[in-house]
């Protein structure tokens, strides 16, 4: 990803919010996502200098269509020898077109390729859509669960994980 990206993964990403979100978490969260805050803040991640972050963009016919991140798996302030798949948002008006598959897949191909034994992610409890579409990619719930605070509210999240073996 580069600076030219960034408004359009937060216009992908804040929609990505709105529509998967909706019911799972208070609607005054969702009605106050600012793409322009969004895109400032990957502005400021990118003028950080490479990390072991990796973005990844998905284009259809010349246009950003899906953004997803991976990178060392976060377990508070420690890394672990694993990966995780950070985010993967693809705009609304191109769900079940394969985007986010792709987007998986390549995450997948480079986290193994790199190494990663495994790869881990969190996902919304009740987001029961995103469950599916983790599980038919082979990721398994492990029974880890962490809610965090959404305007007061606990939003629960669960653990997915998957082995990677090199090909």
């Amino acid at each position: 990803m580069v600076h030219a990206d960034c408004d359009r993964v937060a216009e992908i990403r804040v929609g990505g919010w709105r529509t998967a979100y909706r019911g799972l978490m208070p609607q005054s969260h969702l009605d106050g996502l600012s793409v322009a805050e969004d895109a400032e803040r990957h502005r400021t991640r990118l003028t950080q200098g490479p990390g072991m972050r990796v973005d990844l963009i998905a284009e259809r016919n010349g246009s950003t269509v899906g953004w997803a991140c991976h990178g060392p798996y976060r377990a508070g302030d420690i890394r672990t020898d694993d990966a995780e798949l950070y985010a993967i948002y693809v705009d609304p008006g191109q769900y079940g077109a394969g985007i986010g598959q792709a987007l998986l897949q390549e995450s997948i191909r480079r986290c193994t390729a790199a190494g990663y034994p495994r790869m881990l992610l969190w996902v919304l409890k009740g987001n029961t859509d995103a469950r599916r579409f983790y599980e038919r990619a082979g990721f398994l719930a492990d029974g880890a669960e962490e809610p965090f605070e959404v305007d007061g509210v606990m939003v629960p999240e669960v653990r997915y994980v998957r082995e990677l073996t090199a090909v």
